[in-house]
């Protein structure tokens, strides 16, 4: 991607960013609704309205920071809310109402290469914008799509390990997850998450482009 001032930067990775939150929480939302849990419908958050899942410090304040810095974008939205006992099959539902999320942002990345062949055929004043949007789009999709599928609760990884592993090895999983974001944190602070998903973004970017 070119050279961009911080301004621009922010106009080209907003759009892209708020969408790709907004579409992984509604997959979870519709996901869990299909398979009989309607909590997160009755509440609203089964919706592509970003306003309905949209967090102040997640979704707006960390990710301006790694735009701003030039690092790792890191953001999240409000957590869709799942009552896993309304499930039809609580443990192996909630294998695809986790997975729906990161499937989601895979989904979302092959419509921005697709946009992103589209914008070579426009003229400049259009293209470039497009192009540039493009290509935040896939890598922000990717990034988030490879990020939650870590295997650490609370994140969609995480939720994986826990539906796969028997009754008793899963609640001793379980019992990671109230200090799950504080190792994020952590990875994040020290450049470890950069070094654990870098390798693997970088092989799912390069696969994306190589289908164009």
């Amino acid at each position: 991607m070119v050279s961009l001032s911080v301004m621009q930067k922010i106009a080209v990775y907003i759009i892209p960013l708020i969408f790709a939150i907004t579409f992984h929480e509604a997959a979870h939302a519709y996901v869990a609704y299909r398979h009989g849990d309607a909590t997160a419908k009755l509440m609203g958050r089964l919706s592509i309205n970003p306003l309905h899942h949209i967090d102040l410090v997640g979704t707006i304040i960390f990710p301006l920071i790694g735009i701003v810095l030039g690092g790792f974008i890191f953001g999240w939205a409000k957590p869709v809310p799942i009552n896993f006992d309304k499930l039809h099959n609580p443990k192996k539902d909630l294998f695809w109402v986790a997975l729906a999320g990161p499937l989601a942002n895979l989904a979302m990345a092959l419509i921005w290469a697709l946009i992103f062949k589209l914008s070579i055929y426009c003229g400049n004043y259009f293209g470039q914008p497009i192009n540039l949007m493009s290509q935040a789009g896939i890598s922000i999709n990717v990034s988030l799509m490879v990020l939650n599928l870590l295997p650490i609760l609370p994140l969609d990884g995480g939720r994986v390990v826990f539906s796969l592993l028997p009754s008793r090895e899963a609640a001793v999983f379980a019992k990671i997850e109230p200090y799950g974001m504080w190792i994020l944190i952590f990875l994040l602070l020290v450049g470890g998450l950069t070094y654990i998903i870098g390798p693997i973004y970088l092989s799912i970017v390069n696969l994306i482009f190589s289908l164009l």
